[in-house]
Order: structure tokens, then C-alpha cells, then sequence
């Protein structure tokens, strides 16, 4: 019979998924130090936290995997006691209970409250804005809302998340400064859906407005929009974007498909035409803006047609910025209904033939990056390189610019002017001016 350890409770919080969990599992640490509670992200506990992803099938085996590794941690006496919260717990609560019990409880992804109270802690409403932070002390993320009313075929956010819910501008602000006063120069805005970003609580469209607001705050130096929607996109934003400084001439739109029939069988609300001629305004209104986006293969019912109408439509918009995913036939969504019939290996030869267009897209725009000179934020030190970003890119997804270490000196969290020497796909080489 295994031992319970003798020393002092560590909470260690591990976080999988995406840039929203990160900002609920900093959320979930900033309550926990406030009650007194030793905690630590990623790094050796006996009381364990797992925030777990929901999305997708192979978001959903890593979410698994953590668990069993850190229940074999707890039948191996190192560990004490495991709690699971998160997308998956939301969604496959009652299944999780019944396949791996040893967990000791499970929570959802509204249930903080109850979670802090297991954990010994005190939900404490006053701490607008307080989180640690996992990210370099330089950037961070702000969700600015939680939830999504948008009906997508293939998604099962709404299962997980709940309606959409917008936070107010001036508790936003309130977090900015917070954050500003903590060493934070660039916000990254998350929601499941930007655009829709006040539409519950003014009854209208406040993006713009909360952007205003949010440029305003002293210390914030780039501001960066995650996750737009196209359908209903508020064109005021673009006008902020023009005329501010310190909002990025970047936006992450997914827009997962271009063919008519699969984005009708999606449920997007738009066309090819509408939504090229979109994209064709972000580039009119706000000269040189960098556009990401991120695409779907082998939806149901995809033909070779939708495909190639699909691929050349990448090579038409020419983003600057794109990831490629495979569909994931997601239970209770409405494209479950549908069958799951262009076989995974087909999925994932167009996947690969897409990220080939996108990766010699890339390689030609980054060649014109060549002999300029960029702002750069530099976030770490990594072997012989600092590595550092344009305004062009966002952390862990898009491009970096390495500046030899052996030759140059740059500080972490500082912006520095460098000068492209050289380009490869996906990334840019400089030297800093």
C-alpha cells in the first residue's frame, strides 16, 4: 500500500490545447497564489491539475494519455491526488468517471468555484485581471470572451464552451493594465469568435470600440486579433487597425473551406464570392496586412472538385499565414450526421499538398522580407540564436527571425530593429540596426 507524501502541497497545473486554456489555467494560478496555495505550471507537484483539450481526435488521445501518465504517478506514490478540468471533462464528464476512475474529481470548464474549493482555495471575484502568466512576461493573452453562437457543422465549442458571452470593455482594460504594470508590451485578444464581441451585452458590434480602449492602456505596445469569424465582420475594426499604431496589420480568420457545397454543409453563412471579396477589402483598406488563416481537408462529402477548387483558391489569396487540419468527425455535432467517407489517408494527402502550396508562398513573401528592416519583439534565447518576431507573426504558430547570438547581443521582452539578411520558408534570419 502506497504512502501519502509528508511534504508541503505543490499544485502543479498542466495545460493542454489551445491559447484559451492557457489564459483559464493562468486564471486558475493567480486564484490559487492568492489563497496561499504553492503553485507551479508544468513542473513536479504532488497534487496534480489537468486542463484538458476537447477538440479534436488527436487533441483528445494527448488530453487521455495525460491523464493514465499521471494516474500511473499516483499508483507509483508520486503523486498525491489528480484532478481533471477542462474541454474534455465538460464534454465527456460521465464517460471519464466510468473508464478512469482514479481520478479524484472532475470539473468542467465553468467550474472554477467548485474546483478552487477542492483544492482548498477560495474563489475570490475581486481578482480581475490577476493571473501568472506561462508565457515570457513579455506577452500575453487576453480572452475577451468565452463561448460561441455560431452553429459550424463540425464544431463542438458551443458543447464545451457554452453561448457566447462577452466580457465588459472596462474589465478588460482594468486586465490590460494589470498586465502592462506586470512587464506585458504585446496582447494577443482570444475568443472562440472575435467578431461577435459585444453583441450580447450592447446589443451591438464593440470590437472597435474595445480595441480604442485598449490602445489607450500605457505599457501595451502591440496588440494582436486572434480568431476572427467572416461572417458579419465589423469593418470599423479595419479603420482602428489603419489609424492606431499599436494594433497589429495582422488577423487570424479561419475560414476552413472556399467550395460552395462544403461550406453550405458547414454552415458558415458564406460563399466563395463573399468571402473573396472579404479578404480583398482587409487588403485594400489596410495596406500590407498579413492574413492568417487556417483550412479543413477531407470534410464529408469532399470531392476532388471542392479539393481543387480549394487549392487554387490558396494559390490565388496567397496568405501570408496558413495552417492546414484534418477533418475530426466530432460526436453530437451536426456534421456526425453525415458520413465520415474520404478515408484518412486521402485527408491527409491533401492536407500535405496544401502545406506544399503554403510553404512556397511563404518561402517567396519572406524573400521579399530580405534587405528591410522590421521591429522585432524578442522572446527567448535558444542555443546560438536569439529569436525574436515582426509584427507579421504570432507566437508558436507563424514565422520567427533568428539573430546570431555569437555575434549579436539583444535582450528578452525588448523590441529591437533588425534587418533581414536572409529567408527560408518559415522563417527569417537577421541582424539587428
Amino acid at each position: 500500500m502506497r504512502t501519502k507524501s509528508t511534504k508541503r502541497n505543490t499544485i502543479n497545473v498542466i495545460t493542454l490545447g489551445c491559447s484559451k486554456n492557457i489564459y483559464d489555467s493562468e486564471v486558475l494560478m493567480g486564484q490559487l497564489k492568492a489563497s496561499d496555495k504553492e503553485v507551479v505550471h508544468e513542473k513536479e507537484g504532488n497534487i496534480v491539475v489537468i486542463n484538458t483539450c476537447g477538440f479534436i481526435d488527436n487533441a483528445k488521445e494527448e488530453s487521455v494519455n495525460t491523464i493514465l501518465e499521471q494516474i500511473q504517478n499516483k499508483e507509483a506514490g508520486k503523486v498525491d491526488e489528480v484532478y481533471v478540468t477542462g474541454c474534455l471533462s465538460e464534454r465527456y464528464k460521465p464517460d471519464l468517471e466510468k473508464e478512469i476512475p482514479q481520478v479524484d474529481a472532475y470539473f468542467g470548464t465553468s467550474d472554477l468555484p467548485q474546483l478552487l474549493k477542492v483544492l482548498g482555495a477560495d474563489y475570490k471575484h475581486e481578482l480581475v485581471g490577476e493571473r501568472i502568466l506561462t508565457t515570457p512576461k513579455h506577452f500575453a493573452y487576453l480572452k475577451i470572451a468565452e463561448g460561441c453562437d455560431r452553429p459550424c457543422s463540425f464544431c463542438a465549442i458551443p458543447l464545451m464552451r457554452g453561448k457566447h458571452r462577452s466580457t465588459p470593455v472596462e474589465e478588460l482594460v482594468a486586465q490590460a493594465k494589470q498586465l502592462a504594470k506586470d512587464g506585458v508590451k504585446e496582447l494577443m485578444l482570444i475568443a472562440q469568435d472575435l467578431t461577435y464581441y459585444g453583441l450580447d451585452l450592447y446589443k451591438e458590434r464593440r470590437l472597435a470600440t474595445l480595441l480604442k480602449a485598449l490602445s489607450s492602456v500605457s505599457g501595451i505596445e502591440w496588440i494582436r486579433l486572434h480568431y476572427a469569424f467572416p461572417t458579419g465582420f465589423p469593418e470599423d475594426v479595419l479603420q482602428v487597425m489603419r489609424e492606431e499604431p499599436k494594433i497589429c496589420n495582422y488577423l487570424d480568420i479561419p475560414l476552413q473551406h472556399i467550395s460552395d457545397p462544403i461550406l453550405k454543409s458547414m454552415r458558415r453563412g458564406t460563399t466563395k464570392e463573399k468571402t473573396t471579396t472579404l479578404l480583398k477589402q482587409f487588403r485594400t483598406e489596410v495596406p500590407g496586412i498579413i492574413l492568417r488563416t487556417s483550412l479543413i481537408v477531407g470534410y464529408p462529402g469532399e470531392t476532388e472538385e471542392d479539393f481543387e477548387t480549394l487549392k487554387n483558391w490558396v494559390k490565388e489569396m496567397r496568405f501570408e499565414r496558413l495552417g492546414c487540419f484534418t477533418y475530426s468527425h466530432e460526436e453530437n455535432t451536426h456534421a456526425h450526421q453525415l458520413e465520415d467517407d474520404v478515408p484518412e489517408t486521402i485527408k491527409q494527402k491533401r492536407s500535405n499538398e496544401i502545406m506544399e502550396i503554403q510553404s512556397q508562398i511563404s518561402w517567396e513573401h519572406n524573400q521579399t522580407c530580405v534587405g528591410k528592416k522590421f521591429r522585432c519583439l524578442i522572446d527567448r534565447k535558444e542555443g546560438n540564436h536569439f529569436i525574436g518576431r515582426t509584427f507579421m507573426d504570432s507566437p508558436d504558430v507563424d514565422n520567427e527571425v533568428l539573430i546570431d547570438a555569437t555575434k549579436y547581443y539583444v535582450k528578452q521582452g525588448d523590441f529591437v530593429d533588425v534587418e533581414i539578411t536572409a529567408a527560408t520558408d518559415f522563417d527569417l534570419i537577421g541582424k539587428p540596426v
